[in-house]
């Protein structure tokens, strides 16, 4: 009977499968505001862009409700309202309340609104009588702008976020094994969708498993870097069409052991691979993620070529991406090719 398949450290589309659970020291979210907001999912997002706004006009409503309950407009309001005559008279004569034309809560949190968001419908107005009306106005600009700049950055943080470009990185679904110039190699195959470039892109991997040490210390998912090499040579890529990646396997890497009959009994065996650089059009440093399991590593096969020339420019077809075509291949460890070539 077939062990159960263990949960993936980092899926294929490149998200990591850790749940942080038990955080006792909840408070340092709330040091980086910012990239807290940043890290929300939109409703959430959107739901504190509404309510601030809506609690700041509630709460400077209120402060301009006081004000004029305080200097007594809105027993004046009343009074204009039921002797029209009297009350352009007595407004001429002397009485100037601290905003005009507040009658009610409803109407101070109008006027809050209309000093937040710089909007004048002419009703209202404040006048020179109240100083504490004056400051009043200007905290509320000032807020008003505070609250602005933070939910405008946090929003278009949000919609440039590098991983955004990370969906036009594409990987193939399935990574293979095979000889090539003598040696037994994993290769796997990525592409970039767009044709703005990754600047300074490079790749790295690491191999995840469990691992026991010799004092008995037994660590879950202990990360193994391996040497990748390319057709440019170091970590650095030009990505300009689909490469394919490969590391060679030799005597200082984890697959040394690994041969097709016992490859798919290492449950634990799990490749990641990491694609980093920095988008041309914005600046901002972006990562590609995915990961291979051992069911997902293929062996004796390789990936069948994609690119081609036509009418004078090259041409690629993503159709064949992922397609691979079975080659000879000695069905032993790297560590016995390697055995039986120095017999040999």
């Amino acid at each position: 009977r077939a062990r159960e398949r263990r949960a993936r450290f980092v899926g294929k589309n490149g998200a990591c499968n850790v749940a942080h659970k038990n955080i006792r020291e909840q408070g340092r979210f709330l040091q980086d505001v910012f990239t807290t907001l940043v890290d929300l999912k939109w409703p959430h997002t959107l739901l504190i862009f509404t309510m601030s706004f809506l609690c700041s006009w509630l709460l400077f409503g209120m402060v301009w409700w006081l004000i004029a309950f305080a200097h007594g407009d809105l027993d004046h309001s009343t009074r204009l309202q039921r002797e029209p005559a009297e009350a352009a008279a007595g407004s001429a004569g002397g009485f100037v309340p601290c905003v005009t034309s507040i009658h009610s809560f409803t109407s101070a949190f109008l006027f809050s609104i209309e000093v937040q968001v710089t909007i004048g419908f002419g009703g209202r107005m404040v006048t020179e009588e109240c100083p504490a009306a004056i400051l009043v106005l200007i905290v509320q600009n000032i807020v008003g702008l505070v609250i602005n700049a933070i939910m405008l950055g946090c929003i278009f943080m949000k919609t440039s976020q590098a991983h955004r470009r990370a969906e036009t990185l594409i990987f193939s679904k399935h990574a293979v094994i095979a000889l090539r110039e003598g040696r037994l190699c994993f290769m796997l195959r990525v592409g970039d969708l767009r044709k703005s470039m990754i600047i300074s892109a490079t790749i790295r991997m690491q191999v995840v498993k469990k691992t026991a040490s010799l004092e008995g210390e037994v660590v879950p998912l202990n990360q193994i870097d391996i040497q990748m090499e390319n057709p440019v040579g170091g970590n650095s890529i030009f990505l300009v069409s689909p490469l394919i990646i490969y590391h060679v396997i030799d005597k200082n890497s984890p697959l040394y052991d690994i041969s097709p009959t016992n490859l798919h009994h290492h449950e634990d065996l799990e490749i990641i691979v990491i694609l980093e650089g920095v988008v041309e059009t914005t600046g901002i440093t972006t990562q590609a993620r995915t990961s291979y399991l051992a069911d997902e590593i293929l062996w004796g096969q390789r990936f069948v070529p994609i690119v081609a020339e036509e009418d004078g420019r090259y041409s690629v077809d993503y159709s064949k991406f992922g397609n691979t075509v079975k080659v000879p291949t000695p069905s032993c460890t790297a560590r016995q090719l390697e055995e039986d070539k120095s017999i040999m």
